[in-house]
């Protein structure tokens, strides 16, 4: 193993799969993917929602009452194939993004090792909650929440990430 290299099994295999609307966490999910040596898989809506300002927040949070799943682009990486899955969304109206719930709802994840990760920009909510009730059958490691990454403290946000992320596979290789 090189020298400054994560002491986890190398054979294992991570992908970290997220949602972005506004960077925040793209920014995260690459700074993890970074760190645990890991392939990404960005999900993106057919019709992607763009609003700004007040309208963003009312859009987002009135299709994320209706349960709304909305249709992806198609996956260029079966999370299957993979031991540890990092999934990360925006919080919207205190849970995960529609896209997010789309995925979780049509590609089956089970039996992974999986670590949740969310950006807020204030409360976290509930969002690891309704996470983990829709990864049931999996084992969730750990849970990370970042405050407005790109905003306040980017390289120490990415940091925090990518310790979190080694933190995250050394738990999964024991």
């Amino acid at each position: 193993m090189e020298r400054g290299a994560p002491r986890y099994e190398e054979n294992m295999k991570a992908l970290v799969v997220f949602y972005s609307y506004d960077g925040n966490t793209r920014f995260i999910a690459e700074a993890i993917a970074k760190a645990a040596r890991a392939d990404r898989l960005e999900l993106t809506p057919r019709n992607e929602m763009k609003s700004w300002g007040a309208l963003k927040y009312l859009r987002g949070g009135l299709a994320v009452l209706a349960r709304k799943r909305p249709e992806l682009l198609p996956l260029d990486r079966d999370p299957m194939g993979y031991d540890v899955v990092f999934v990360g969304s925006p919080v919207w109206a205190g849970t995960f993004a529609p896209a997010m719930r789309a995925f979780l709802a049509t590609s089956p994840l089970s039996g992974r090792k999986i670590a949740l990760f969310c950006c807020c920009g204030g409360g976290k909510g509930r969002i690891f909650k309704s996470m983990r009730e829709a990864l049931i059958g999996n084992d969730v490691l750990a849970e990370k929440d970042f405050v407005d990454p790109l905003k306040h403290t980017p390289d120490l946000s990415a940091a925090v990430a990518e310790e979190w992320a080694l933190c995250v596979m050394k738990a999964a290789g024991a």
